[in-house]
């Protein structure tokens, strides 16, 4: 009965008295009880984020850092072991927060390459390094491409449901150490269903896929990674990625002499702030003789590592965190294996939805660019605003570690965001997913909470006084 009669409670706060129309339920118009309307919500589809900090249930980010990303093989990584890669972001998000490590629910780490149990022991040793008690659990999830991002939506998910309240979502890929290969044999029943065929499709060849089938041109491929290159130069120069960038101290092995020598990598290293497009074009085709995929329109192999730190608002409220960003939804949908680059075209709109928004909504997108093919196709088939995507540069010039990638976005969207303020309230990270899948997340900046700047306007006067006229 108590829960009835809570219910009955907060539906009639969303019913006020109406001020303009007159009582036409037949009822006595003398009677001292106003009559009860609906009114019509200034806010449309934005009124679900009119929030304040009494909403402690919301899981925000109070911390997101990463790594510098370095080439694989031959970067400034190329020597550092997969554990002490993911060290030093996992401390780095409980030192500058001065959260108490035991404190953490569980820690969820994105990784694709390396075997699953090497993996899952090397991150487990990782938190031992980062300072964290034998008490908090780790794990690690692989969804492709999107594990880092999937890693924080499994934590914001878990928090949401109630298993704890503070969860740290991480990504780590060494791709020098864990290069692309299959193991064992294959299954041969593969022969009779074509999409499971083209889940084994190279990665590149469903790239040249979505370049023949939509249209996308060879020039237009080249422009997107120059212009890649330029905004993360731009980006780094300007000294907008010290925000998010967690030096690693590591070691450079001379492959001659073996000699090591200590040096402290603090900034991405794959960068080609003189990228021009007459260069590019004079690139050949890696994966079809006539095809318009290279080396340089494509996402760089990569070893990187971050991290974020997510809990329920009550809690950061309670220990004085400054709230970064706030997670609202995440989708993950499934495409034709044979054009998975498709994917952040299909789970955008379904992430966007989902977050009761529209895409005009969205002020800022991180969407990966695995291959320039399907980055130029996503961004012209939703019709975004050039303007708004990887405005510091994107994984054609950063990189992309596959399992880090999602929990790189984390970072380098919310502290953009934090940047431009009350100019920039949502914003989205998408990719897509080796196999044919796509996936999208939601963000929101993490003091846009009480002003309602993308509030639509509608006439005020109630619902049902316009029926009663």
């Amino acid at each position: 009965m108590e829960k009835a009669i809570n219910r009955q409670r907060v539906l009639l706060e969303h019913l006020r008295p109406s001020s303009s129309s007159s009582f036409v339920y037949g009822s006595d118009s003398s009677s001292s009880s106003p009559p009860i309307s609906a009114s019509a919500c200034a806010a449309g589809d934005s009124a679900a984020y009119h929030r304040t900090s009494v909403f402690g249930d919301d899981v925000v980010i109070v911390a997101a850092y990463r790594t510098p990303i370095c080439k694989a093989k031959r970067g400034g990584f190329k020597d550092t072991y997969a554990d002490d890669l993911l060290a030093p972001v996992l401390k780095a998000v409980i030192e500058k927060t001065n959260v108490n490590p035991s404190e953490v629910g569980d820690i969820v780490v994105g990784t694709v390459l390396a075997p699953g149990s090497q993996r899952a022991t090397e991150c487990r040793m990782a938190a031992f390094y980062a300072g964290f008690p034998e008490t908090v659990p780790i794990r690690t999830v692989n969804r492709q491409c999107s594990s880092g991002l999937q890693a924080v939506a499994d934590v914001a998910a878990a928090i949401r449901a109630g298993f704890y309240d503070i969860g740290i979502g991480a990504g780590l890929e060494s791709m020098t150490s864990s290069p692309l290969a299959w193991e064992g044999s294959v299954n041969p029943k593969v022969k009779i269903f074509e999409q499971a065929q083209n889940c084994l499709l190279p990665m590149g060849i469903t790239s040249e896929n979505v370049a023949h089938r939509f249209g996308v041109t060879r020039q237009e491929q080249d422009q997107a990674a120059v212009e890649s290159h330029q905004r993360a130069a731009a980006a780094t120069a300007s000294g907008k990625f010290k925000d998010e960038i967690i030096p690693v101290p590591t070691k450079i092995v001379d492959p001659i002499t073996g000699d090591e020598k200590p040096i402290t990598i603090s900034i991405d290293d794959g960068i080609r702030p003189n990228a021009r497009s007459s260069d590019l074009a004079k690139l050949k085709p890696v994966f079809k003789k006539d095809g318009s995929t290279t080396a340089g329109n494509s996402s760089q192999v990569s070893d990187g590592a971050g991290a974020v730190l997510l809990m329920k608002r009550s809690i950061a409220v309670q220990k004085g965190l400054p709230i970064l960003g706030v997670f609202r939804t995440f989708a993950a949908v499934g495409v034709d294996p044979a054009i998975m680059g498709v994917g952040p075209a299909a789970a955008i709109p379904a992430a966007v939805k989902a977050a009761g928004l529209e895409l005009d909504d969205i002020d800022l997108f991180e969407i990966n660019e695995a291959f320039a093919s399907q980055f130029v196709y996503c961004r012209n088939k939703l019709e975004l605003d050039p303007e708004k995507i990887n405005v510091n540069g994107g994984a054609i010039a950063l990189g992309h570690p596959l399992g880090a990638t999602g929990a790189r976005c984390v970072a380098t969207l919310l502290h953009e965001m934090k940047r431009r303020g009350k100019d920039c309230r949502f914003g989205v990270i998408s990719m897509c997913i080796g196999s044919g899948m796509g996936a999208a997340a939601v963000f929101e900046r993490g003091d846009a909470v009480d002003d309602l700047c993308n509030a639509r306007v509608v006439q005020s006067n109630s619902l049902l006084s316009k029926d009663a006229q």
